[in-house]
């Protein structure tokens, strides 16, 4: 472990989880978003869904120092909330894969426009047939790029939705 640690029972439903937060992120000590992100992979309920509840009191600011909010070693703390069902984390799943391949994608057509304006440079006036092939090159590029851009705009209302349907059932 590096740093500083707490080490706390998180209690979801009937089961007890025995969870040692570590300081991530260069804090000098855990925060309640360490304590969180740990608790997501332990129990299965997604940050946005956490209602994490210390001796009676729901805990929301997520950059406080968990000594700050009053958890030390040895504490319980209650959590509340919906784990996602099985189809909506398969396709949660999916669309994070897709997003992945469209950065991707996305920093290889960087890479590609950085060549082209290599070639660019180097070309001298005379050569007007590879001007015009690198032109070309270009414009497909931008185009790739659009394309990019429209997939991952309906990769992220795509996910908006499915947070928004989840709120509103967790409501």
């Amino acid at each position: 472990m590096s740093g500083p640690s707490v080490s706390v029972t998180v209690t979801y439903n009937n089961e007890k989880h025995n969870i040692q937060v570590v300081a991530q992120q260069g804090n000098s000590e855990p925060t309640l978003q360490d304590m969180a992100l740990l608790t997501e992979q332990v129990t299965g309920v997604p940050l946005a869904f956490q209602k994490l509840i210390y001796k009676g009191k729901s805990l929301k600011e997520m950059e406080q120092p968990l000594s700050a909010l009053g958890v030390k070693n040895g504490c319980r703390v209650m959590l509340i909330g919906k784990k996602n069902s099985p189809e909506e984390e398969a396709e949660l799943k999916k669309l994070r894969d897709l997003e992945k391949s469209v950065e991707k994608i996305a920093d290889q057509l960087v890479g590609v426009n950085e060549e082209l304006l290599g070639i660019q440079k180097t070309l001298p006036e005379a050569f007007r047939d590879c001007r015009l092939k690198r032109k070309g090159l270009v414009k497909k590029v931008q185009a790739f790029l659009a394309q990019c851009d429209t997939v991952e705009r309906n990769i992220g209302q795509e996910t908006d939705k499915l947070q928004s349907k989840n709120l509103t059932l967790a409501e």
